[in-house]
Order: C-alpha cells, then sequence, then structure tokens
C-alpha cells in the first residue's frame, strides 16, 4: 500500500491496518529506522507481574481493548499468507 507524507511530516495509516492491529487515535507508536527501513510498531503495554495459585501472570497497566475472536482470525488469516 503507497501512503503520502504532507507537509507536516504526518502519514495515515490506512483503517484496515489499524482495525487489524486494534490501533485507536491518540495511540503512541514507535518509530525507528533499520537498514534503511522505516518501522512503525505500537508501543509496548508495561505490565506487571503478579503471583496467583496457578504461578505468576502479567497483569497490564492499563486497559486495553477486548481481544475477539474475529481479531485473532484475521491475524492468523494475515500471518498464514
Amino acid at each position: 500500500m503507497i501512503a503520502t507524507i504532507d507537509a507536516a511530516g504526518r502519514v495515515v495509516i490506512p483503517k484496515a491496518f489499524r482495525d487489524g492491529l486494534g490501533l485507536t487515535g491518540g495511540e503512541e507508536l514507535e518509530i525507528s529506522v533499520r537498514d534503511g527501513t522505516i518501522l512503525i510498531e505500537p508501543k509496548p503495554v508495561p505490565v506487571t507481574l503478579v503471583e496467583t495459585p496457578d504461578g505468576p501472570v502479567a497483569v497490564p497497566d492499563r486497559t486495553l481493548p477486548p481481544l475477539t475472536d474475529d481479531i485473532v482470525r484475521d491475524t492468523l488469516e494475515h500471518v498464514r499468507r
């Protein structure tokens, strides 16, 4: 997919990509350059390890959107291509 950089240096991430990655407006992204390629990734979510009777569980430090069957199915389909 081709996108354009506007005069302010902004690039719009296509809606299909945002939806597939669960990105929402105002969300922070990490931008880096590796081997001449611009990488844009969702900012990692900090987690806290909580001990439970079944062992430690990673609990996100902020509320995350629900992981639905549709998201899992779409992700698996995309990865298998």
